[in-house]
């Protein structure tokens, strides 16, 4: 095998990067004196030739069906009121009556001389992005209730909240035999299965070519495989004890943002145990034995297993090989120095000493010696917890992992190895290129993972987009200037004729429906529209009147009067709907119940809530602790609030939500909607910016920022992706991103206005950012082009409200053409979803064309 190469993620931009930074002589002590020991070989001995040792266990399982639990196939639009009134001349709907709005964003220019103002001043301050919010009790309008019906079975007593959407979920959930992803490795609960037949861990990590693909996708040009999947119960290598059996347990504690300890007992309440420390990223899995016996067990078999020469002072090192060929290292650490003694007594199973103190650190060995010598450098040592700390400096966001480390912690310990994501790499800043390795490991669904040394990372988003606001946006243009566009008079006129007609809907029957997610979208929606009427239309007697009645209709929700009530649970310690609890159906409300979707849901009423308080500030006054209350549920900055877990929904080492609640699930975590969840992080930055609240202000464009790498990286699938298979990227989106697989779907059905749709819906002035120009180019001359004979799902054909959400997509590479289909005169207000408005998709496409195009053609 070639010597690991020179990294070329940041060889020019770090010129000093190598395979393995140079480390001090002190921080690397190799064997030489009394633990020095000749090297040894072992193979298992001979074993019948029966069905069940006669082959290596490969090929594992998969699961093809989409797990539906917890998720409707109901369309992701509330119901839509129709507007059929004939749209009348401008003119004929001046209003002229004096307008109590605040004044401040009523004449256009004004409010480009104020952006203009805001880029001045964002490029001079520099602001922590976690900065604590309240962390009183929810508002006495929202009751409390302590029978959820998912208990809290298997985790240890812990004070404050405990995460509910995180990466371990499945060890405290159901069967607690489903997998967790910590990337690159899988980890799941043995429980008797396999050929070992053990009560272990299993670890198992899976080559590129050990995927599985859907058949191929007849519906889109060059017929791109429909799904792929990473095949389950591969039992690589099992880290087991001897007592452990059938009446083992698994129990979870230390249950926080970026970590858990999962603890396997021989049974319930022993006082021996192996305690599995979990963290995104670890390049060890790491078993903390107390008073056990080790068991070393795969069910791919054992082909052979050698002691090596120590690769530090009192850690025994092993390299085993299976009979698949993979390679993997293993390193005991006894707690008294003396050796394991491992022995390799079967194709399955190592047995090590009995009544064993230590720790046992295995990973995957892809490189030969130069891979050795990366995981020896750094064997001994493993993460037990980070901490996360995140800043902005002008448009400059920063954030950082400190991870928290255990085992060998003298000032001379080694440093630590840990796993990147494609996305961290690109953003890495300070000194943190310098750790890059060429050491690499396949991820299930994010591409290719780089191990790092280091015990901190540093990642850098140099272009926040600190100068959005409400209007429609354009990144290309300089800071400053990037939104508030003027728009010529014939283009105004035809705005405020649709405006005047639009606003007259019911907003009561549309937004006091039993379900929070239809319910925030219909409120976001006409908060879109009042914003519009008076800040581009210029129109504040209207606006008001349309904001009286938003008013009306939100405070039912922020006085917690509305069909289903709020709650706060005590069990889990968050805010849900009440509907699963009355109606007894746990799907309810998308499974909000269960801590499903929380951030889409609640980020309309955090948009619709944001737009109010800009158009009229005094309503803070008795709204802003149940939106806070909302901001906390989902992406809560601090750890310390009792009330609400850190960060619940936002994954900052995956860089985007995950949608997944208190459903087991064997493909781990998903995420459907990309830009809803951008919605969310664009919701949060407009809450703080109208509150006052620089730190969620900084933090919601820092989250923007992120979510826009990772989704051009992993859900947004140009020609050039190198992240996802070649053979799937033709797809253009994921669909449903699983952590174990990538589903080109959706979970109310397959047309590719769906799939793709739900890409794009809301869009509003973050989608400029999220979604790349080059991307959206694709995708619609791909798919939804009228004028290309080969699109297989031309925009003009499709039915209903996605139409208008292909349409209002369009404009962010042609707004010319999107205008005009919304600007038609006979157009037909089916192909607006109930969760969008006309006026605002025609004041978006008017925004985002160029200046001198857009007189040339109105004027």
């Amino acid at each position: 095998m070639p010597p690991l190469a020179q990294s070329k993620h940041h060889h020019d931009r770090q010129p000093g990067t190598h395979a393995l930074p140079r480390q001090d002589d002190a921080a690397i002590r190799f064997t030489t004196g009394p633990f020095a020991r000749p090297t040894s070989t072992q193979f298992p001995p001979p074993a019948p030739l029966t069905a069940q040792s006669a082959q290596p266990r490969t090929s594992g399982s998969i699961v093809t069906a989409l797990e539906t639990e917890g998720r409707s196939s109901q369309q992701p639009f509330p119901t839509p009121t129709f507007v059929t009134a004939a749209i009348l001349p401008a003119a004929n709907y001046s209003i002229k009556a004096n307008s109590t709005l605040p004044t401040h964003t009523a004449n256009s220019t004004l409010h480009l001389l104020n952006s203009r103002r805001v880029a001045r001043q964002v490029m001079l301050d520099h602001t922590e992005a976690l900065q604590p919010m309240a962390t009183g009790p929810p508002p006495r309008s929202i009751s409390w209730r302590s029978d959820h019906s998912v208990p809290r079975t298997n985790i240890a007593p812990q004070d404050g909240p405990l995460a509910t959407n995180k990466f371990y979920a499945n060890f405290f959930l159901g069967s607690q035999h489903q997998g967790v992803w910590t990337h690159p490795y899988s980890l799941t609960w043995s429980k008797g299965t396999g050929y070992a037949q053990s009560w272990g861990m299993t670890i198992s990590h899976l080559d590129a070519n050990q995927r599985v693909f859907g058949p191929p996708n007849s519906d889109v040009p060059g017929n791109p495989a429909k799904y792929f999947i990473n095949p389950l119960a591969i039992q690589s290598i099992i880290l087991s004890a001897a007592e452990l059996g059938s009446s083992t347990v698994l129990t979870m504690d230390s249950l926080q943002a970026f970590s858990v300890n999962a603890n396997l007992l021989p049974y319930p309440g022993s006082l021996s145990k192996i305690t599995f420390p979990l963290l995104q990223g670890m390049a060890f899995v790491t078993g903390v034995y107390s008073k056990l016996q080790p068991v070393i067990q795969s069910s791919v078999l054992f082909r052979s297993v050698s002691s090596a020469a120590n690769s530090s002072i009192g850690i025994f090192k092993y390299v085993i090989v299976l009979e698949d060929g993979k390679q993997w290292l293993l390193y005991a650490t006894p707690s008294n120095g003396q050796d394991p003694q491992f022995s390799l007594v079967s194709q399955t199973k190592i047995l090590g000493t009995p009544n064993w103190f230590g720790y046992i650190q295995v990973a995957k060995n892809p490189a030969g010696s130069p891979g050795e010598y990366v995981y020896d450098n750094s064997a001994g040592v493993y993460p037990v917890a980070a901490d996360l700390t995140a800043s902005k400096s002008a448009q400059t966001g920063t954030y950082q992992f400190q991870w928290k480390k255990a085992g060998l912690t003298s000032r001379d310990a080694p440093p630590l190895l840990m796993f990147a994501l494609p996305h961290h790499v690109e953003s890495f800043g300070g000194t943190t290129p310098y750790g890059l390795t060429a050491l690499r490991l396949q991820t299930t669904t994010k591409g290719t993972a780089s191990g790092v040394i280091a015990d901190s990372w540093t990642l850098v988003e140099p272009s926040l987009p600190v100068d959005m606001g409400f209007s429609p946006w354009d990144g290309s243009l300089p800071l400053g200037t990037r939104s508030a566009k003027p728009l010529s008079s014939r283009a105004l006129a035809i705005i405020k004729a649709v405006a005047a007609s639009e606003i007259q809907q019911d907003m009561d029957s549309q937004t006091n429906l039993n379900s929070m997610y239809f319910s925030g979208k219909a409120l976001s929606k006409f908060a879109t529209m009042v914003y519009t009427i008076h800040d581009i239309c210029q129109e504040p007697g209207l606006a008001q009147l349309g904001l009286s009645r938003l008013k009306t209709a939100f405070a039912k929700f922020s006085t917690n009067q509305q069909i289903f009530p709020l709650v706060y649970d005590t069990v889990w310690k968050g805010v849900v709907s009440s509907g699963a609890y009355l109606t007894k159906d746990p799907w309810q409300d998308f499974g909000n119940a269960y801590y499903n979707d929380h951030h889409f849901h609640y980020a309309y009423f955090i948009h619709a809530a944001a737009t109010i308080a800009y158009l009229d500030p005094q309503w803070l006054v008795l709204n802003k602790e149940f939106v806070d209350m909302l901001v906390r549920d989902t992406v809560n900055p601090s750890s310390s609030d009792p009330y609400f877990p850190f960060s619940r929904t936002f994954d900052w080492y995956h860089g985007h939500s995950w949608a997944k609640g208190l459903f087991e699930s064997a493909d781990g975590k998903d995420e459907e909607s990309s830009s809803e969840d951008a919605l969310f992080a664009y919701a949060i930055k407009m809450w703080g910016r109208v509150t006052g609240d620089e730190s969620m202000e900084a933090r919601g464009n820092l989250m923007l920022a992120v979510l826009a790498r990772t989704l051009r990286n992993y859900f947004l699938m140009q020609d050039n992706n190198a992240n996802q298979p070649a053979n799937f990227i033709g797809n253009k989106v994921t669909g449903i991103l699983f952590e174990n697989k990538v589903d080109a779907t959706t979970y109310f059905g397959n047309n590719l206005e769906y799939v793709h749709g739900i890409h794009m819906m809301p869009l509003l002035p973050y989608s400029a950012l999220t979604r790349p120009s080059r991307f959206v180019y694709e995708e619609w001359s791909l798919l939804f082009d009228p004028a290309s004979p080969t699109a297989p799902a031309p925009a003009s054909s499709v039915q209903g409200g996605w139409k208008g959400i292909l349409y209002a997509n369009l404009a962010l590479i042609d707004p010319q053409r999107s205008w005009e289909f919304f600007a038609q005169p006979n157009f037909d207000m089916r192909w607006i979803d109930g969760g969008a408005s006309r006026t605002w998709y025609l004041a978006w496409a008017a925004g985002e064309l160029d200046l001198d195009t857009f007189y040339f053609r109105f004027c």
